[in-house]
């Protein structure tokens, strides 16, 4: 699997990072999880992104993969849920990831997400000196904020985050035109989410209600399934090389509770990317359709 700098952080990331937010689902049994992690890591990804606020993800990481700590990075969130703090607070940054370390049986984060607060929250001093002493005291190695929007555009252009994690795909090409380019010049490391849309293209109706809404009326209007014919690819391949293989984007990550739709990813991915004239073609339809939407919410 193709490893990349981390921008200038001085850590490497796979193409292709791993998703672990359904792994802390409870109705995946422990064996199953811990076999999903163990065969992300034999077939070379090098990223693991987990949160607080994914179930039972963060302890299954330290019960399945804590051994093999120096095989992977490790990229988790927070700012919330960290018992005996309240949320959004420097009580909540410092023992939060301290109770992370915990449930993962790790020494250190590689790298600590600020998850999806506002503009107002994030410009916080109190928040951003808890980070830097966290980071001054080896528990991470990266600050980082993982959010959208204006948001994401203040984290960049701060100076205070080493790295971003943000929606980067078809139907969601906000942070990839407006952010990722200062990011870029800035050395800061870029981990993409969301890069399969949440199988929109799944649904032959609206998905009412479900997150994959929004993605599936943008790829009415964007009409790619014909360019997608015409390269010979399904849905996947074309979502998948397009994220992962952007130009400010260091790694993609997609999660999964399946090992055939990870063995499928790693196989799209070694694919290398996408055509050029295809990614022409895209480009021109995200121009006419896509530029006046505003980012992920």
């Amino acid at each position: 699997m193709q490893q990349r700098d981390f921008g200038n952080t001085g850590l490497k990331v796979s193409v292709l990072g791993f998703g672990a937010g359904q792994v802390g689902a409870q109705h995946l049994s422990e064996d199953q999880a811990g076999t999903l992690l163990n065969r992300a890591i034999d077939r070379g990804i090098t990223l693991v992104d987990t949160a607080r606020g994914y179930g039972l993800s963060e302890e299954r990481i330290g019960r399945h993969l804590s051994y093999r700590r120096h095989d992977f990075i490790l990229s988790s969130k927070g700012g919330y849920g960290a018992q005996g703090a309240e949320d959004w607070t420097p009580p909540a940054i410092r023992r939060g990831i301290e109770q992370a370390l915990t449930r993962m049986r790790v020494d250190w984060i590689d790298v600590f997400h600020l998850h999806s607060c506002p503009l107002e929250v994030l410009r916080r001093d109190d928040l951003l000196a808890a980070l830097d002493d966290a980071r001054q005291a080896g528990l991470i190695r990266v600050a980082a904020y993982s959010g959208e929007n204006e948001a994401l555009a203040w984290a960049v252009d701060s100076g205070r985050f080493g790295s971003i994690e943000t929606s980067v795909n078809l139907a969601d090409q906000w942070s990839a035109h407006r952010v990722l380019p200062d990011a870029r010049e800035r050395g800061l490391g870029v981990i993409a989410k969301r890069p399969i849309l949440n199988a929109a293209w799944q649904f032959r109706e609206r998905p009412a209600g479900q997150y994959a809404e929004t993605y599936w009326e943008r790829l009415q209007h964007l009409e790619l399934n014909g360019i997608r014919e015409q390269a010979g690819l399904d849905w996947t391949s074309l979502a998948l090389r397009f994220t992962a293989f952007h130009p400010n984007v260091h790694s993609a990550i997609v999660g999964t509770a399946s090992i055939d739709n990870l063995e499928s990813n790693v196989r799209v991915v070694e694919e290398g990317p996408l055509p050029l004239d295809v990614l022409t073609q895209i480009e021109a339809a995200w121009e006419r359709e896509g530029s006046r939407w505003p980012g992920e919410v």
